[in-house]
């Protein structure tokens, strides 16, 4: 195939699934992986594409689930950043809960030296820390999706239901002032939203790119939730209206934390 045809065949599949894959590209078109590399490349040059470790995705679409394989790898620094507000807020003998969110993955490798118990339906996350002893695991079943590594449906949510934490820390896909908290799938939207009956403490963790956008559910309004985390500063108008409504932000800053 020529380089051309190929580059329109790998703007057909991102397109309609959002994400690709380095490896699964070199093998639908039999090709080297550094082959497929210089193609998303010059495709990403032309603006259709964002490269990352991995692979590709497009951030267009309110339905986009992107390949936990390459969302765990999109905007590092920014989850890095709200892991470590995250770590400040979190004591031993807390119990929390993380949801299956890549920037939980994040919070859960800032947390292993805490005695704490994590309730969770990522498996990412239970196979992080499986084996550290000071940390009670709970893992909550269900159906299993391959996509994001994690537990989801009716079993799983009446599981989660038996559960009371002391912090949540949930994500969403997209935050928007007149719209609320949006997820872009079904299934996830549910169970982010069983876990915001869960808690005491309710923490949406977001990095700077989900805000002002849409996806395709909204499963909360923002006066279900006690903070906002986040690595940017945000508009004037977010804090104003964060304010009226009594959430706490923390928006970068991480002066007092370890």
């Amino acid at each position: 195939m020529l380089p051309i045809r190929r580059k329109k065949e790998i703007t057909k599949i991102i397109r309609e699934k959002k994400s690709v894959t380095v490896i699964e590209l070199s093998q639908l078109f039999e090709v080297s992986e550094e082959t497929v590399r210089r193609d998303l490349a010059q495709l990403e040059k032309e603006g259709i594409l964002n490269r990352v470790y991995g692979g590709a995705y497009i951030v267009d679409g309110v339905q986009n689930d992107v390949d936990i394989s390459l969302r765990k790898n999109i905007c590092s620094e920014s989850k890095e950043k709200i892991a470590s507000i995250c770590r400040g807020l979190i004591e031993n003998g807390d119990s929390i809960i993380l949801d299956a969110s890549t920037t939980s993955l994040y919070i859960a490798r800032r947390v292993m030296d805490r005695n704490i118990t994590v309730i969770t339906n990522s498996l990412q996350i239970a196979n992080i820390l499986e084996e550290v002893s000071n940390i009670k695991l709970i893992l909550i079943g269900g159906s299993f999706d391959r996509k994001t590594l994690s537990f989801y449906g009716r079993n799983a949510e009446m599981f989660a239901q038996k559960y009371f934490a002391d912090k949540v820390f949930i994500s969403c896909r997209a935050l928007n002032l007149d719209r609320g908290i949006m997820d872009s799938n079904e299934h996830f939207a549910e169970m982010r939203r069983v876990f915001l009956n869960q808690g005491c403490q309710i923490n949406l963790v977001a990095d700077f790119s989900k805000f002002d956008r849409i996806a395709f559910i909204h499963f909360a309004d923002f006066d279900r939730i006690n903070s906002i985390i986040t690595d940017k500063r945000l508009e004037d108008e977010w804090h104003i209206f964060m304010k009226e409504k009594g959430i706490t932000i923390f928006d970068g800053d991480i002066r007092g934390v370890e």
